[in-house]
């Protein structure tokens, strides 16, 4: 906990154009590509008006490659002063002692009138503030135009329920399928979550942490996304096996639907142009959708300097000017209020279709459980998922097996 004195300084800290020494943040991210290039653009406004701040950045890999490197790191006295970490995964590490309540900073920050709700609430654990939002996201239905029009579609559909999805890449397949182009790529685990959510279920109660993985409504969900693949064959197993593999198919015009983060637009965007369509997740059975992403954390272990530079970075990159040049180069949703006022929003919105459905569905958008248990349940549910979806195992039993062993390691890690 922050003493009054600390925050007193802090509050000068984050109203002053320069530290008062020279201080190094050792920061570990998550983000390539295009979404890499506008992260170190922040970072290099950043430290042209904090020239006593350096933001150490290093690229770690995907979010469940830095909660391994993390906790690989952490006992070796080798980790981050600040870590990207995924909004469903921090808990573990919350519950741990190793991130830094950030309650304090937060409070002492103007920062947190300007956040949405959403942005807010997501960086709350057991009523605490462990991270700061940077980059959220909805899932959204990514379309390619051009293929559904040669396919035969006079107008994209709707795309709502579950067997107008199926419809839609079977027709494609049905016309397209000698070029080698499929209907559809395998949701990547992200919108799985948000196809259950979809179908009127949870993989864990955002509210009460109740296991959901074997209730009636997740199974019928696992049943259909694995049939796209395994039964209808729309979907290439390549895809199921390697998700980045349905990104890159996707991108080079040879799948015509995909379940993919707010997070990809920038991407899919300079790769397709026009010819991108944008459409909300489909409601089954009832609208819900995940908001994904992460924010950045502080370790407990950093020094008191370094943790005050590093909240000072973090409070800069959640600031409407950053926020809006971020969301008009990757298309993650705006977390400030006053980022939709900012010249890169206006422009992104006049320039970029489809970029704002993501916006629009943040009426139906729900933060998900973050328990230490979803780490592990997220970790093995791609083996599970893979057997699913190649048909080598039935979705309802492995559903049960699998939340009768999620149960047993949510008592294990509450003990």
């Amino acid at each position: 906990m922050l003493s009054k004195l600390h925050i007193a300084g802090l509050v000068a800290l984050l109203s002053t154009t320069a530290a008062h020494a020279d201080v190094t943040v050792k920061f570990w991210h998550s983000f390539g590509g295009k979404s890499g290039e506008a992260l170190a653009s922040i970072i290099e406004k950043f430290e042209a008006a904090n020239p006593g701040i350096k933001i150490d950045a290093q690229h770690i890999g995907n979010y469940e490659e830095i909660v391994t490197q993390l906790q690989a790191a952490i006992p070796a006295k080798r980790g981050p002063d600040a870590v990207v970490m995924e909004v469903t995964r921090y808990g573990l590490f919350a519950e741990r002692g190793v991130l830094a309540d950030l309650t304090a900073y937060l409070d002492a920050d103007p920062l947190k009138d300007n956040l949405y709700p959403f942005a807010k609430e997501i960086g709350i654990y057991k009523g605490k503030n462990y991270i700061v939002p940077f980059n959220s996201s909805t899932p959204v239905t990514y379309v390619n135009r051009d293929i559904f029009k040669r396919a035969g579609f006079a107008e994209l559909p709707p795309l709502t329920a579950f067997d107008e999805v199926l419809g839609a890449a079977q027709k494609i397949m049905t016309e397209l399928g000698d070029e080698g182009i499929r209907g559809i790529a395998a949701p990547g685990q992200f919108t799985r979550w948000a196809l259950v959510m979809g179908n009127g279920s949870e993989l864990i109660d955002r509210t009460t942490n109740e296991i959901l993985l074997d209730s009636p409504a997740t199974i019928d969900a696992y049943e259909w996304m694995s049939s796209l693949v395994h039964e209808h064959d729309v979907a290439s197993p390549d895809t199921v096996t390697n998700e980045d593999a349905g990104d890159e198919a996707f991108l080079a015009g040879k799948v015509g639907i995909i379940f993919n983060s707010t997070g990809n637009f920038g991407g899919n965007y300079k790769a397709l142009g026009e010819n991108l369509g944008v459409l909300p997740m489909p409601c089954n059975d009832g609208c819900s959708v995940p908001i994904g992403g992460a924010g950045i954390g502080i370790l407990e272990s950093a020094k008191p300097e370094v943790k005050d530079a590093a909240y000072k970075f973090m409070s800069f990159a959640a600031g409407p000017e950053s926020n809006a040049s971020w969301f008009a180069a990757t298309g993650y949703m705006p977390i400030n209020r006053l980022t939709a006022e900012q010249p890169a929003a206006i422009q992104a919105m006049a320039d970029q279709p489809g970029i704002d459905v993501a916006i629009k569905q943040l009426d139906v958008a729900h933060g998900r459980a973050r328990p230490p248990v979803v780490t592990w349940m997220r970790t093995n549910e791609y083996d599970l998922w893979q057997a699913m979806a190649l048909g080598k195992r039935g979705v309802k039993d492995v559903l049960t097996d699998f939340a009768t062993r999620t149960r047993a390691e949510a008592d294990r890690l509450s003990k």
